[in-house]
């Protein structure tokens, strides 16, 4: 930490970041939800909004200051408004970042070092600092000033033009992959930053870029591409080299999407639908036979499955061995989860008195069970937090 004092965690409950403080002047996605996984994991989070908040909390939504967006990627945070236009509350800033371990940012580049809040900047005074920062297509070369989201990087990096169907237009994956990868790995980078300055105590600046995010995300495509000298194109669902794979089938009340490419894999979903000697058939003897009768072959499968519900085709095939699973709808997915799973489900009360439930962060640490997290309103906890300040200050003086 940048000073002893920098947290009180006398009030938390022993999750694994306890005493870490993390200020965090994110907007929408990328950074946010990298803080998030932070204040999850028991560190003091800290967000920084401007008087209008978080852009994040009105995107898409006007009933009030906690819409869909911001209510996914903030929960469990402390929320001060400050305007770093003005001298007194980039001062305020600095203190914060002063007592703090971590800082996270999504700005363009340039925008953080004209409030004296970017990396080199701050590294400079504070060594033990981590800084974290998320920009679309890097921190130099031509790019580097472009606006940068979700979308052109899925854009640019192959992502759309593998996905949706061969005979329509390259689609978007439906919701903004990118950017949440990107927070995963901005957390991982932080993470990794902390142990190594628990070890050396040195910080670092750690630096993630959408389009790099997205090229990692498709590093088998960029195998493929190259071992087999083929640009991948869409190919709707099924997978272009191995049969049945990723292919949705209809049932009797749903459908199901099923993988079996492995021989024994395959053999055993014939077996399960009373198909033996399809297993053997010449069409489908081996991957290679299945891939080029791929339309053939899910005929056959979808009259096998016709006569069977998703609940049933699931279960025996699930007890076969293969991979398969229902297609659910959004709302189906969260009551199946909120049913099965109810410990990976947690309340978010939000200001108003709407208390969301929400997936739960997807790990455990030694068994530790997840902690219900509220949202901040804009502006929630800046006397509390100026209060803390000006206490260290005294403590400090």
């Amino acid at each position: 930490m940048q000073s002893k004092d920098s947290f009180d965690s006398s009030g938390l409950d022993g999750t694994v970041l306890d005493g870490l403080r993390v200020v965090d002047f994110g907007q929408f996605i990328a950074a946010p939800s990298a803080g998030q996984i932070l204040a999850d994991l028991g560190a003091d989070v800290i967000k920084v909004e401007p008087p209008g908040g978080d852009a994040s909390r009105r995107s898409g939504w006007q009933a009030d200051a906690c819409g869909p967006m911001f209510s996914a990627y903030n929960r469990g945070k402390r929320s001060i408004v400050l305007d770093l236009r003005r001298e007194e509350d980039r001062d305020v800033a600095m203190d914060l970042v002063r007592r703090a371990d971590v800082v996270l940012q999504n700005a363009r580049p340039g925008v953080m070092e004209k409030y004296g809040l970017g990396a080199e900047q701050l590294r400079g005074e504070l060594p033990r600092l981590v800084y974290g920062s998320v920009n679309g297509f890097g921190d130099s070369g031509a790019a580097a000033a472009r606006p940068g989201l979700d979308i052109a990087a899925q854009a640019e990096s192959g992502m759309m033009s593998m996905n949706g169907d061969a005979h329509a237009d390259p689609t978007r994956v439906g919701f903004t992959v990118v950017d949440v990868l990107a927070g995963r790995t901005l957390a991982t980078g932080v993470l990794a930053a902390l142990v190594r300055r628990g070890i050396t105590g040195q910080g670092a600046h750690v630096k993630v870029s959408l389009i790099d995010v997205a090229a990692d995300a498709l590093s088998q495509q960029w195998a493929e591409y190259q071992i087999l000298d083929t640009v991948p194109s869409r190919c709707g669902n099924g997978q272009p080299t191995m049969a049945p794979a990723a292919d949705v089938l209809t049932t009797a009340d749903g459908r199901i999407v099923i993988s079996a490419y492995l021989q024994e894999h395959f053999a055993r979903l014939c077996e399960c639908l009373g198909l033996p000697e399809l297993a053997q058939d010449p069409r489908f003897h081996d991957n290679a036979s299945r891939v080029a009768n791929r339309p053939a072959l899910l005929r056959v499968l979808a009259g096998a499955l016709s006569a069977l519900t998703t609940e049933d085709a699931c279960r025996r095939l699930n007890a076969a061995g293969v991979v398969c699973g229902a297609v659910r709808d959004l709302q189906d997915a969260i009551q199946t989860a909120q049913a099965t799973t109810p410990e990976r489900v947690i309340n978010v009360p939000s200001p108003g008195n709407r208390s969301l439930r929400m997936p739960a962060l997807p790990m455990t640490i030694d068994d530790a069970s997840s902690r219900d997290a509220a949202l901040p309103d804009l502006g929630q906890h800046t006397a509390e937090i100026l209060a803390e300040l000006d206490r260290q200050r005294e403590t400090m003086a």
